[in-house]
């Protein structure tokens, strides 16, 4: 029986109804939500499907799920904000607003190689307690205390997790709020998004329960298994110390919403992605609110990075603090286009060119490091039809 499929979604991208049911019918979702804005105008706002592996709670137009490193994004949202208030340099030394940053060869890294993932500062090294995941000043005490495993600038390597306390502790220290705090008065609040970095208990009963992806079938690639095949390496470290923060026994649970991790712990619609997106796909303003100047989302989309990444192994294009459209993981056919995507498959993005904002969301995890193919399938077939 197919899969009812609720929403709405403007004719002429009926292809991208088509496309999402088509991924239920193939039994590559449980429960999952699509939303697309042009030039402002919601056209797509689609879900189906169930918001538990057991399949007893319908998923909603309200339902959340956490998004993984599609926060990232959402993060950054925050730090350029700071910079057009005027109260970060991203060209500054981080010491400047962390002192005690400042030591282990760190004195001159610059915020925006926090951003760019330039600082060489992926993983901690010495080994950690999994509560120490949930303990703010303990993590960034250990950061402050890590030597670059390279020389920041030189190389680029995928800060999973350490971004979140990284970028987090900078906006922290400029505003006065802890990122979760900063996001929900200057972005959320304001533009009316459903979202949350760090999430009370009372949104609990309508929040999705992440699956994890299935083990691929014998002889397959399974490019997250080999990323983290020795426990020692840069790349193990960088994900799983402290916590194994893909274990659903972590990600579903109280403690895991509740804290802030702005490099991974987000939860929202694919609704509020979009529309988030949708203001920097038009210039940094949506309905009288502006979000980012001008200026600040031409820096989004301008390249720091791209290549061979220390972490994931994979080549990676990287702006500041934004995945980028790239030849390995094309975000549709314009060269502008940025935003982030998340463990298991969720994507925010922004395409300036076109004007559109992309948010995607589910709870059946996926094993691709970037793009995930339900998401490209979906952008695939919207702009067949633009």
């Amino acid at each position: 029986m197919a899969m009812s499929i609720d929403g709405t979604c403007e004719p002429r991208f009926k292809k991208v109804r088509d496309v999402f049911a088509a991924s239920f019918d193939k039994g590559q979702e449980v429960g999952a939500s699509v939303a697309i804005v042009l030039d402002g105008r919601p056209m797509v706002e689609l879900w189906g499907g169930f918001a538990d592996k057991a399949r007893t709670r319908k998923w909603t137009r309200d339902t959340l799920a956490n998004i993984y490193s599609t926060t990232k994004g959402l993060a950054a949202m925050c730090a350029h904000r700071l910079v057009d208030q005027g109260k970060l340099d991203l060209d500054a030394p981080v010491a400047k607003y962390w002192p005690g940053f400042a030591q282990k060869g760190k004195e001159k890294i610059p915020v925006r190689f926090l951003l760019s993932h330039r600082a060489g500062l992926p993983a901690i090294r010495k080994p950690l307690p999994p509560e120490a995941l949930y303990d703010w000043d303990t993590m960034c005490k250990a950061i402050a205390e890590q030597e670059p495993w390279w020389v920041p600038g030189t190389r680029h390597g995928y800060h999973a997790i350490t971004y979140g306390w990284l970028v987090g502790e900078v906006v922290r220290r400029v505003s006065g709020k802890t990122l979760g705090a900063y996001f929900r008065d200057e972005i959320v609040t304001p533009l009316g998004l459903d979202a949350f970095i760090g999430m009370d208990a009372k949104h609990d009963a309508r929040t999705a329960e992440m699956i994890p992806a299935p083990p691929p079938p014998p002889g397959a690639p399974n490019p997250f298994a080999e990323m983290m095949g020795d426990p020692e390496s840069i790349t193990a470290k960088a994900i799983m110390n402290p916590g194994a923060v893909l274990d659903p026994g972590v990600v579903n649970s109280r403690a895991w919403r509740a804290m802030e991790l702005p490099s991974a712990n987000g939860h929202a619609t694919a609704r509020s992605l979009a529309r988030a997106y949708a203001a920097l796909a038009r210039g940094g303003e949506i309905d009288g609110y502006r979000v980012l100047t001008p200026a600040s989302i031409e820096r989004c989309y301008t390249e720091q990075s791209y290549g061979p990444d220390e972490v994931l192994k994979i080549s990676t294009r990287i702006g500041l603090g934004f995945m980028l459209t790239s030849r390995e993981a094309p975000l549709g056919p314009n060269p502008h286009t940025f935003g982030h995507p998340g463990a298991g498959g969720s994507i925010g993005f922004a395409d300036p060119d076109a004007k559109v904002g992309f948010g995607y969301v589910m709870n059946q995890m996926g094993p691709d490091p970037i793009l995930d193919p339900r998401a490209a399938a979906l952008l695939n077939a919207f702009y067949s039809e633009l």
